[in-house]
Parts: structure tokens; sequence; C-alpha cells
């Protein structure tokens, strides 16, 4: 029974049906389309698709995605660039101007001699010297390092004695 269901539904999808559009008060015929459900199914699924990718296509490239939850303008971007770039300096020149307060309170409370204290010196302070960095190498490290060359000696070894055996 499900195969004569099957059957029979198969046949309605290419059965051809004709689709008339007709003047209501002269009965004149203005077009007809012969069309199975199959044609009908394929149209509207095609045009479906087309509507959805011209839609994804819209939003994606014109300024509308900037109304999606998610998506930010490019001005937003740029101002925010901008901004992060401003703190940056503002962080720098408050902690110079920190450390040249610091100096001249030293030199109000006579920790240090005046003929000493220069702005410059002072400032030179405040920047981050990277000699407090500690740049030595750990026992791993060494171990490390000590296994690459060993590695690479024996590849090399490999190397030489397959280029000597083609050769013979």
């Amino acid at each position: 029974m499900t195969q004569k269901k099957k059957k029979n539904f198969r046949k309605k999808l290419f059965i051809k049906n004709r689709l008339v559009i007709l003047n209501e008060d002269t009965f004149e015929e203005i077009f007809s389309f012969r069309l199975t459900l199959m044609n009908v199914f394929v149209t509207f699924t095609l045009g479906g698709i087309f509507l959805i990718l011209v839609t994804t296509f819209i939003i994606a490239f014109t300024p509308l995605r900037e109304f999606i939850p998610g998506y930010s303008s490019t001005e937003l971007k740029r101002n925010a660039t901008k901004l992060a770039i401003k703190s940056d300096s503002l962080e720098t020149a408050l902690r110079q101007n920190e450390a040249y307060i610091k100096g001249i309170q030293k030199v109000l409370k006579g920790e240090l001699e005046y003929s000493k204290f220069n702005k410059d010196s002072i400032l030179s302070e405040s920047v981050e010297d990277a000699s407090d960095l500690n740049m030595k190498a750990s026992d791993a490290e060494i171990k490390l390092r000590e296994d690459v060359a060993e590695t690479e000696k024996e590849l090399k070894a490999k190397s030489q004695d397959k280029k000597k055996s083609d050769k013979k």
C-alpha cells in the first residue's frame, strides 16, 4: 500500500496542469502556463534560496549590518583605537609627572641635594629599564637546547650517511 502511494505521488508530481489567467469581463485569455507540481516546487525553492542569498549579501556588505547586535561600526572601532592610544600616552605622561613630583618632594624634604636635582634625570628614572629583567636561561631551557642540538647532529649524520650510500 505504501508503494502505491509513493507511485501515485510521483505520478502526481509530473502530471501537466495548465494555469490560465483570464480577463473576467471578456473571458479573454491573457496568458497561460503549462506546469507540473515538480516545476512549481523547484521554482519556489530556487526563489527562496535566491531571496536568502540576496538578503545575506545586502546585510553583509552594506551599513545595514550595524543594526545587527554584535556588529560594530567602523567609526566606533576607529574611535576606540584613538582612545586607546590617547590613554596609553596619558598613562606615560602621568607616570613621568609622578616621578617629577616625587623628585621635587625629595628636594623639599632635604633628602636630595639641589645641585643633583635635574628634571631629565628624574624622567629617565620613570622609564622602565630592560636591564632589570632576568634574561638568564633556566636549567630546563639549557637542557632543551642541548637535546635539540643532539637531535640535529643525529639528523645531519643520518642524511650524510644516506647521501654516501646513494652515491655508491
